[in-house]
């Protein structure tokens, strides 16, 4: 049953989304649908993320704050109450990060499924001519998903920009996968310092550190590695996911450091 949900409110409708894309791009490009509909589907969140990205923003500048309410309160509930009485006088949601993640989790789920299964490349039924090399026919997509008002192209060009072919591995796109993220966590997570054995006062604060720093060159790895073990077009969804988070971003940024100077004007 829960398959079945999962099938019929994001697998569908996804591979259908991409399926028109397809359709609609020039030269019925696989690889511009992919990246539409990437693009696409962080619009339709933005709404969520952007709040979202801004509580972090203007979290992270509340850490001087922060620090002065663990120097001053030493019992850890007194700190906790004084610190979301913080949160709350600054308007900041902190666990408005995970709510995202959630939201965003069976999303990329079902994007892995519709690259995954939608696509079932058969090597005996890919052209190969000198005027069809990097196409396939539409016999090799999932058809019995199909809408009735979405049309499949006769032809599907598979090779992204004429270069990737998006249905196989690609260590290129896998390794700016992988580098897109690491700059998007360095971004979002600047470090304090490069953690240390030295104490600094609170085992909790270090650990944060390692963590931050761990996470910064060790998950970037794991999705350049992850991205490459599927299919390109994988890769070329979480690049261009990374790219449009890295923009978002820097745009956030911006309108909270201008509200900023705007209030002590």
């Amino acid at each position: 049953m829960l398959s079945s949900a999962f099938n019929t409110i994001l697998y569908v409708p996804l591979y259908n989304v991409l399926i028109l894309l397809t359709s609609i791009v020039p030269w019925a490009d696989m690889g511009i649908a992919v990246v539409i509909l990437t693009i696409l589907i962080k619009l339709v969140i933005l709404p969520l993320t952007h709040k979202s990205t801004k509580s972090q923003v203007r979290l992270r500048e509340l850490n001087p704050e922060i620090k002065e309410i663990k120097n001053k309160y030493k019992d850890k509930q007194e700190q906790a109450k004084k610190t979301m009485e913080l949160y709350k006088k600054h308007g900041i949601n902190p666990f408005s990060g995970c709510l995202v993640a959630l939201v965003q989790l069976p999303i990329i789920i079902a994007l892995y499924w519709v690259f995954l299964k939608g696509i079932k490349i058969d090597q005996s039924l890919i052209l190969a001519s000198e005027h069809t090399a990097g196409y396939i026919h539409k016999a090799l997509l999932n058809q019995d998903i199909l809408y009735s008002f979405v049309h499949m192209p006769e032809i599907i060009k598979i090779k992204f920009i004429g270069l990737i072919d998006i249905t196989e591995k690609s260590i290129v796109l896998a390794v700016l996968a992988g580098i897109s993220q690491y700059f998007q966590i360095k971004l979002s997570m600047p470090m304090e310092g490069k953690p240390t054995l030295k104490n600094t006062g609170s085992i909790k604060d270090d650990l944060a550190q390692s963590m931050k720093f761990q996470m910064r060159y060790i998950l970037p790895v794991f999705v350049a590695f992850f991205a490459y073990s599927i299919s390109a077009a994988v890769a070329l969804y979480w690049l261009t996911s990374n790219l449009f988070t890295i923009a978002h971003e820097i745009i956030v940024k911006k309108e909270v450091n201008n509200l900023k100077n705007n209030s002590n004007k």
